[in-house]
């Protein structure tokens, strides 16, 4: 290829003057307001702004949009440019390089000492002095330039103390790995840190460094167990954490009756009166309704009712363990024993005594269907063997089984 040819596909040259840098601040600053004045001698009217975009600068000056923003920066903390933007869903900004104040820092450039320019000369290569402009934003910064580049960045510097160690009220680093380690073991068994029990317990020791007390160091010095001293009783626990068996269970039966399977309903239930919110509601309830049967087995005590209904959630039931149900398991089949050798002798299955039932052909008393009426469950068996049984001479009225009258 011609070169003539080439430097005309290369277009037209951008006028820049190389001493301009140490006014506007640097390289891209200088094309930057060349290129301005430029155009604003093109415009019709010597007062009218520029409209421009970005695109439009680049293709004139070649300056990308990083180098852009750099020396309109460097020119308006120089008080020689002057923006606005017309539209903010576009681009298109409006741009005045005011020519006033580039002559009165041309002319007073090479005055020695100016009132607001604070000149460092370099000895050794006579380059032209750098400036420090004092920028409006942010505050109480200065805006340090030089001949061709912008502000530069800062170094970050992170003072690190070699040998670092953990300071607090352990006295040893062996009583300190062993609150760790009780911290992790803490929070494994709450199930806290969220799957990571050494950030949780990173935390407690890092806050202890900075100042703060720890309920956790006193319970570890002392010796009991974290969390102990922390525990609430709340006025629905009999110990804390521990609630009432009858509202327990009347919250588990308030599941079970959804449907819900008995592991599923415990786990709710328990769920429920842990929250401290949803628990004190739920014991007011309770109360309210623990208060109304009281009421009604006062009035039927009155009447002569010796046993007044108590739901079933009143009832005394036994407690089952893990040795209960390993014995019982054991009983029915060894593989079931897991906690028993098979060279241990099988325990003998438990005795469960038999309840009393009628003999075919014998008609049940009264008191022993009323008894068992008593019950949700033994009212819908009672109401069968009643509808079943017609010849007992039986039927149910208002609530009560007594004997029918045959006229």
């Amino acid at each position: 290829m011609k070169i003539g040819i080439f430097l005309g596909n290369l277009g037209n040259p951008a006028i820049y003057y190389p001493k301009l840098a140490t006014i506007t601040g640097g390289v891209a600053a200088s094309i930057f307001l060349c290129q301005l004045l430029q155009w604003q001698s093109q415009q019709s009217n010597s007062g009218e702004w520029v409209k421009t975009n970005s695109s439009e600068i680049e293709k004139a000056t070649g300056l990308n949009h990083e180098e852009q923003e750099l020396a309109r920066r460097l020119l308006k903390v120089r008080s020689l440019l002057k923006e606005k933007l017309t539209n903010p869903n576009t681009d298109t900004i409006q741009l005045w390089a005011d020519i006033d104040a580039f002559e009165e820092k041309f002319n007073n450039f090479w005055t020695p000492n100016p009132p607001d320019i604070i000149t460092q000369i370099s000895h050794e290569t006579h380059t032209p002095p750098v400036e420090i402009f004092c920028e409006t934003s942010p505050p109480n910064q200065a805006v340090k330039t030089d001949k061709y580049f912008g502000q530069p960045r800062q170094q970050i510097a992170v003072a690190v103390t070699p040998n670092y160690r953990f300071s607090g009220p352990w006295n040893s680093q062996e009583q300190l790995h062993n609150f760790q380690r009780a911290l992790e073991a803490y929070a494994q068994e709450r199930n806290l840190g969220f799957g990571n029990p050494s950030g949780w317990a990173f935390k407690i020791i890092d806050s202890m460094t900075k100042g703060l007390t720890s309920t956790f160091w006193d319970e570890f010095i002392a010796g009991i167990p974290l969390g102990e001293s922390q525990k609430v009783k709340r006025d629905w626990e009999i110990e804390p954490e521990v609630p009432y068996p009858a509202f327990e269970e009347e919250r588990i039966q308030y599941y079970v009756h959804k449907g819900e399977p008995l592991e599923a309903a415990v786990s709710k239930a328990r769920a429920d009166l842990r929250n401290p919110v949803l628990g004190k509601d739920l014991w007011e309830g309770f109360l309210r309704k623990c208060d109304r049967l009281a009421d009604d087995a006062l009035k039927a005590k009155n009447q002569g009712v010796d046993t007044p209904y108590l739901p079933s959630s009143f009832n005394e039931k036994p407690q089952i363990t893990k040795d209960s149900v390993m014995r019982k398991l054991g009983a029915i089949a060894p593989q079931f024993a897991l906690n028993q050798s098979t060279s241990d002798p099988i325990p003998e299955p438990p005795k469960i005594e038999e309840k009393e039932s009628p003999t075919p052909g014998e008609i049940p008393s009264i008191s022993s269907l009323q008894k068992a009426y008593k019950t949700p469950l033994g009212r819908s068996i009672v109401e069968k063997q009643i509808a079943a049984n017609p010849d007992w001479g039986y039927e149910i009225v208002d609530g009560e089984i007594v004997e029918s009258i045959p006229f």
